[in-house]
């Protein structure tokens, strides 16, 4: 059953149809409930859309960005929720996927009476959704909303949190690039290769500065001369290139699109091949612009790492904080990335289909096979 809260207007009917869609195994594109919330006062517009419970409350971050319709961020929000689905069932966690997305300017329209408004929007939904960071919010915003809702991951160390998921997504990010490498050319080491990081915002620059370590020659691109700047401050070797065609065109051996979807286009893809680039990993959701992108990626001899089996170090990070942060902990299991890349190439290859096909078959197999523990029931808690 579909929950919808209206807004001041109404979605198009035909993107309003893809919440509807359901699949018989329960874990196609159907989502369970989607919420479009609307506070007049603080001027809150929001949509917070639940994929999958399967595994356990849908978590995923909140989006804060300036959208050009209601349509295109509800869009955004049916396909990040998705992609937390899966994200969540191959990071091994109990939790189902969610996102919200927050419609707006976070530089001009955040406040905090907005934000307490949307916590209250997120408590409503008891626990079904759990939130955390995402582009255009930060640890301090999820304080402001933990004054509304105990929902929500992706706090402070003050108030007993995770912190900046950044770090853990970077690092995740890396394992699985480390993986690419040993399935390309047969050592877990980026020493050596080119790579070109497209974004080195909130985690692209963290993950500069694994690959700087790690003995990588790295090219970089960024439409924020202040986030081109810090990453130049931190690694002055690094070479800065003006734009995504720019660095296409750099005769890369790997590329890290770290900004926001749909990077992966067919005149990427194209360009890509054209430039002998060999590896595809990176820390953005959903790069595959469409449907297909996956297969052009296989015969073009380019290795794919599915972006939501890499970038889930964030989402291993927030959620350890439910029971209690331990850093050491969340990035021993941000480690097994390597361990899990590894496995989908490995399927891949035995199935005859890409990587990113051999990821969806194994996350839609655990929330297949979890879910159906449902019909085993549990006896009623005794009442003292």
């Amino acid at each position: 059953m579909t929950d919808v809260q209206t807004p001041a207007t109404h979605p198009a009917p035909g993107v309003l149809s893809r919440i509807f869609r359901t699949e018989q195994d329960g874990a196609g594109d159907g989502h369970e409930q989607v919420v479009l919330c609307h506070d007049r006062s603080s001027g809150l517009k929001a949509i917070i859309a639940i994929h999958s419970t399967a595994l356990g409350p849908a978590l995923g971050g909140t989006r804060f960005f300036p959208y050009a319709s209601e349509e295109a961020a509800l869009e955004d929000a049916l396909n990040l929720s998705r992609g937390m689905s899966y994200k969540n069932a191959l990071a091994g966690l109990d939790l189902g996927g969610g996102k919200a997305v927050i419609i707006g300017d976070p530089n001009k329209d955040k406040n905090e009476a907005m934000l307490r408004a949307y916590g209250r929007f997120v408590e409503s939904l008891r626990g079904r959704y759990i939130t955390a960071c995402d582009v255009g919010t930060y640890v301090q915003d999820m304080d402001v909303i933990a004054r509304e809702t105990s929902f929500v991951t992706g706090r402070s160390p003050e108030h007993g949190g995770a912190g900046d998921s950044s770090i853990l997504t970077a690092f995740g990010v890396f394992q699985g690039m480390r993986a690419s490498a040993q399935a390309r050319w047969g050592q877990p080491t980026l020493r050596g290769k080119r790579v070109g990081v497209a974004g080195v915002g909130k985690v692209g620059h963290y993950l500069v500065g694994h690959l700087v370590a790690d003995g990588a020659t790295v090219v970089v691109t960024d439409p924020f001369e202040a986030a081109v700047n810090r990453v130049r401050a931190a690694h002055p070797e690094v070479e800065v290139v003006a734009d995504t065609t720019a660095l296409l065109q750099a005769k890369l051996d790997v590329y890290a699109p770290c900004a926001l979807g749909g990077a992966l286009t067919d005149d990427v893809v194209a360009a890509l091949g054209e430039f002998g680039t060999s590896v595809v990993c990176g820390a953005a959701n959903n790069q595959l612009a469409h449907p297909g992108v996956e297969k052009d990626l296989a015969d073009r001899g380019i290795l794919y790492a599915p972006d939501y089996l890499v970038n889930s170090g964030g989402v291993i990070q927030v959620a350890d904080e439910i029971d209690g942060f331990n850093f050491e902990r969340a990035k021993n299991k941000a480690t097994r990335i390597f361990d899990t890349t590894l496995e989908i190439f490995t399927r891949a290859t035995s199935d005859g289909v890409p990587p990113a096909v051999a990821a969806d078959r194994l996350a839609e197999k655990r929330m297949r096979e979890i879910s159906a523990l449902r019909t085993v029931l549990l006896p009623a808690a005794r009442r003292a």
